[in-house]
């Protein structure tokens, strides 16, 4: 069963959620904008235009995939696989670790958080050829990348940007591809439930085998349906000690439905290359705890 997105001809975002600071290298903002009419597609678009308080930063997986627009200087890719050197325009398909990157003394860029069900109708390709992969993002969508970049730097305003970007998102997908019902809301289920909900019930309520469900999964998220469920429970954990740094880890072990808080660190081991101390000692002072500093601050 698959459906197809009926977007209005112009996607107009709301407000921006915007957080500006000082810091001894200079002025910082950082703007989130959820478009409404994207929100079965997008989870968010931001944007950062600051100084990088650390030259290292480590990207967690989240279970989505990534769109970067840079309009400042080039970025390095030091642990993961795809393009070295990410220069304008570049897309991350789901990860299964962390990415390592050695970042501009400053950062200008503007990015596009996708959805399941968004990125797989972006790039009108299975997912799963993209699982653990950034590739150019002109090697997926053509020439349609570097005009996109264009229209970017025309604009004259974060929110002008976002208004291109999420624009540009909706008409994509409105004439590109279609989804399945039945991952939509299996993904659903998991993304509401933090990863919770049983493998096995998802089979039954969908009525998909266990070869048909991880086929499926692999297509159009990218992930196996185990995969994703530990990664969404993994991003919601890293979200509660982003916004609760206080929080006691045994308590947030039993609160993310971990079995205790040893099979907690082992899964931030496994899925993030740090404990959950290190990840709270290292957390970007905003965000929602899908990256943090890696390595010796900036100077």
């Amino acid at each position: 069963m698959v459906a197809r997105f009926d977007l209005p001809q112009r996607v107009q975002p709301t407000a921006i959620e915007m957080v500006a600071g000082t810091s001894p290298l200079g002025g910082w903002r950082y703007s989130v904008l959820r478009p409404p009419q994207l929100g079965g597609l997008v989870d968010h678009l931001w944007a950062y235009d600051g100084p990088s308080s650390h030259r290292g930063k480590r990207v967690f997986p989240n279970g989505r995939v990534e769109v970067i627009l840079n309009l400042g200087e080039p970025y390095r890719l030091v642990e993961s696989a795809g393009a070295e050197v990410w220069r304008r325009a570049w897309i991350s398909g789901p990860q299964v670790g962390p990415m390592l990157l050695e970042q501009p003394a400053h950062q200008h860029v503007i990015g596009v958080r996708l959805r399941p069900a968004g990125a797989r109708a972006l790039v009108a390709r299975p997912l799963r050829e993209m699982t653990s992969l950034s590739l150019d993002l002109g090697e997926l969508v053509g020439s349609e990348a570097s005009d996109l970049l264009e229209r970017c730097e025309a604009a004259r305003s974060v929110m002008s940007r976002f208004r291109v970007v999420a624009q540009w998102i909706g008409e994509r997908v409105v004439r590109t591809h279609v989804i399945d019902r039945a991952v939509a809301w299996a993904v659903a289920q998991l993304d509401a439930s933090g990863g919770a909900v049983p493998i096995a019930e998802l089979r039954e309520r969908t009525g998909l085998s266990k070869a048909r469900l991880v086929e499926a999964f692999r297509d159009q998220v990218g992930l196996t349906p185990k995969q994703y469920s530990r990664i969404v429970r993994f991003r919601h954990t890293l979200g509660r000690l982003q916004n609760a740094g206080t929080v006691r880890l045994a308590d947030l072990a039993v609160e993310a439905q971990y079995y205790d808080q040893p099979h907690m660190n082992a899964e931030f081991r496994a899925l993030g290359g740090v404990t959950p101390r290190a990840f709270r000692a290292a957390r970007h002072p905003v965000g929602d705890g899908s990256t943090a500093s890696d390595g010796p601050a900036a100077s």
